[in-house]
This record gives structure tokens, C-alpha cells and sequence, in this order.
């Protein structure tokens, strides 16, 4: 159930962190709505197909093996970004160890990884924007449409933009700029060619 930020009779009023959070102890939100905070507006998020929940557990995978004990991988886990966003990465990997969340959500990232199908407009344009005006290092969008990976990087946070943009293809390796020696084949987040028939 999405929740449109509170307005007043002057203008609208963006919702914050705080509250936005309060909402699922008052029972407005339940747990499981797949709703996240963007610029003080709770967005509803694009409805999930096979596609794209196999890749989110593929890059989670992926990532977790090659990161090892030199970060933490998180899978469809809020992060907060300012005062009014908490966005839910599909995947991120943030500074630390998973105990170091167990009483605060990460207010950053190494590196975010969008699944992107429907939803490809939106993280190329909002997303990108918040995550480049966080400062987030790096931003992965996994496009399931044409079945590459666009990497986003050296984010400018004053223009809420990155200077770098590239597009990496099956046959490309992916280097996570702020851990030295770690990169993954990109044809590890990507669908097969031809889809497998699960059993």
C-alpha cells in the first residue's frame, strides 16, 4: 500500500526518514508493501517477475563471493541516503560487516545494483540521481532488456549526476572501484541468452 507523502494547504510536504519508518509501527505500512522513500515521496516499486528475481539472487551471490570478509552485501535492504530517501538497492555493498547494521540502517554504499526491466527509466533517471548526490561511488544498472550491465561512476553530488557512464556487455569484467582487485564477469548478472525452464 503506498502512502503519498503528507501535503499542506502551502505546498507539499515531504515525508522524512523518521516518519516513514513510523508508518509500519502505526500499521499504515505493512512490512512486506513493496514501497520506499524517494525524496520524501513513498514510491510504489515495479512489480518483481522470474527474470528479475533471479538476477537479484545471481549479482547478490556473485558479489558476496568475491567481496568476501572486505564489505558487507546486502539484498533489497533500505539504505539512508538524506533526511527524506531511503531507497531498497536491489543490491548494495556497504562499508563493514552485517553486524555493524543491527541497530541502523547504512547511510552508504560502495557500490548499488539496480535489476532493472520496468523499472529501467526510473533507475536510470531518479535513482541515479540519489545515489550521484549521496555520493555512492559506484552504480550498477543490470538491464535486463538489452542484457547489459551500465556502470555509473565518479558521482559529481552537488549536480545529483556521475561523470563517467559506460556500457558493459556479456564478454566485459567489472572492477568495484573502491576494493582493489575485486571484479566480477558481468555475464554473471546477466540472464542466460535463453532462459532455462526451472523444475
Amino acid at each position: 500500500m503506498a502512502i503519498p507523502a503528507p501535503s499542506e494547504p502551502g505546498g507539499p510536504t515531504r515525508m522524512t526518514v523518521e516518519r516513514y519508518f513510523a508508518l509500519v509501527d502505526e500499521g499504515l505500512l505493512d512490512p512486506d508493501d513493496r514501497v520506499e522513500l524517494l525524496e520524501g515521496v513513498v514510491v510504489a516499486m515495479s512489480p518483481r517477475n522470474p527474470p528479475h528475481d533471479a538476477v537479484v539472487s545471481l549479482a547478490a551471490r556473485v558479489l558476496g563471493r568475491v567481496v568476501g570478509d572486505r564489505a558487507a552485501v546486502r539484498c533489497q535492504c533500505s539504505i539512508i541516503l538524506n533526511r527524506y530517501s531511503a531507497p531498497e538497492p536491489d543490491v548494495a555493498v556497504v562499508p563493514g560487516h552485517e553486524r555493524d547494521y543491527m541497530l541502523a540502517h547504512p547511510t552508504t554504499a560502495l557500490l548499488v545494483v539496480e535489476v532493472a526491466d520496468t523499472s529501467l527509466a526510473q533507475d536510470r533517471l531518479t535513482k541515479a540521481a540519489l545515489y550521484a548526490a549521496a555520493g555512492i561511488p559506484e552504480y550498477w544498472i543490470v538491464n535486463l532488456r538489452d542484457r547489459q550491465v551500465e556502470v555509473l561512476r565518479d558521482p559529481e553530488p552537488a549536480a545529483g549526476r556521475y561523470r563517467e557512464r559506460a556500457v558493459a556487455g556479456a564478454d566485459a569484467r567489472l572492477a568495484i572501484v573502491t576494493l582493489p582487485g575485486v571484479e566480477v564477469a558481468a555475464a554473471e548478472l546477466l540472464p542466460d541468452p535463453e532462459p532455462r525452464v526451472g523444475g
